[in-house]
């Protein structure tokens, strides 16, 4: 059985020959496993055998990037988004932010949207998927917010060569204008005191996505889901309250789950934090898989499985804390009281509960994979 056949086959609530396999890694941690044995030349999800492949496209409004600074340790640079980030060298950090683009709804207006327009330039049709070493791709890196994402045609054909799924893959809502166009403070002022501004972001980047769904489509990619990225919460709760969420957010979310509905395609979402306030909202918005469950936020996957695995499927849930503890046993504690609960009748997806951190040693890893073949087969 190939990887696009156990994707299916968990996102329909049905059993294969063991549960599907992927996950997200940072780019510090393939650093460290290449020291520690990941051969070069060769990706970890090749090496690691994932089922799945995200392909996306160029959502940003397409800014010219500048390098404004450079010390040798750090990078100061504009990117497509309008953002201005410092970077660790060699990218080893997530960037910190200093600036955004959008100060109040005029930018947003005059600056922003129009540029947010669909065409078939966004889409990147000779950038080979990443994989090589990490200086070979310094460069692209450092000047882009979409560099990790696998893009174009020469990553949907690395994913159809191998037998694996391609999930289109974007970002929308809150999450996705936190991160790009506004920082938290004005963003939560504008979900109190200006919401009308804040629906017509969520509305204007969905119709980007919506449509470049479309265009990619009319070009011959062939989806097998949607992966679409959408941070609601944090270790303690969500963002806002779910009354905001229901009016804001909740009608974003249901055209674009239809959307996808309409022509076949099931929907995952990706939102970090404690969410489980929100889960009745998506069950009637149409999702149908939840990832990444994080662990340290109080997101039980062994409870969300017995609440809602008639309703939901579930990708992620394992604590990477677990798999970078020393102590061989606790990770299989933690796959061994998860994974067969999970994998009951379908529906589970093995994921980290976030992204694999450089505390994770190679070795730990590959024990991690063995061990949810080990009690993830049918």
């Amino acid at each position: 059985m190939d990887g696009r056949e156990r994707i299916k086959r968990a996102l329909a609530h049905e059993v294969a020959d063991h549960v599907a396999i992927t996950d997200t890694c940072w780019r510090s941690t393939i650093a460290r496993w290449r020291r520690e044995g990941l051969p070069p030349d060769v990706a970890p999800e090749d090496y690691f055998g994932y089922d799945m492949a995200k392909v996306g496209f160029d959502q940003s409004p397409r800014f010219p990037v500048k390098i404004l600074d450079d010390d040798g340790v750090h990078v100061i640079q504009t990117t497509p988004y309008g953002r201005v980030v410092r970077n660790v060298r060699d990218f080893s950090s997530v960037p910190e932010t200093l600036d955004f683009p959008c100060k109040k709804r005029e930018d947003w207006e005059k600056k922003v949207k129009p540029r947010l327009v669909a065409d078939p330039d966004r889409i990147d049709w000779d950038r080979e998927p990443p994989g090589g070493s990490l200086g070979d791709r310094r460069e692209r890196d450092a000047v882009s917010d979409v560099a990790r994402r696998g893009f174009g045609s020469a990553a949907y054909r690395k994913a159809r060569e191998k037998g694996n799924a391609v999930a289109f893959f974007a970002a929308i809502g809150n999450g996705h204008i936190h991160q790009t166009y506004l920082d938290v403070e004005t963003l939560l002022m504008a979900v109190a005191m200006d919401p009308e501004w804040l629906i017509d972001m969520y509305e204007t980047v969905a119709d980007l996505v919506v449509s470049m769904y479309d265009i990619m489509v009319d070009h011959g990619f062939e989806f097998d889901a949607a992966f679409l990225s959408c941070d609601l919460g944090f270790n303690y709760g969500t963002f806002f309250s779910p009354r905001h969420f229901e009016q804001q957010l909740h009608p974003v979310f249901s055209r674009v789950f239809s959307f996808f509905h309409d022509r076949g395609i099931p929907v995952i979402l990706h939102s970090d934090g404690r969410i489980a306030s929100l889960i009745p909202y998506f069950i009637e918005e149409g999702v149908d898989c939840l990832n990444p469950l994080e662990a340290k936020a109080g997101m039980d996957l062994v409870e969300l499985k017995k609440q809602y695995g008639d309703k939901l499927s579930f990708m992620g849930g394992i604590d990477v804390r677990a798999m970078a503890d020393p102590d061989p046993a606790v990770i299989e504690q933690e796959i061994r009281t998860k994974v067969p609960v999970a994998m009951e009748g379908g529906g589970f997806i093995y994921h980290s509960d976030h992204s694999v951190p450089d505390s994770v040693s190679f070795d730990q890893y590959r024990r991690v994979i063995d061990l949810v073949l080990e009690y993830g087969t049918y």
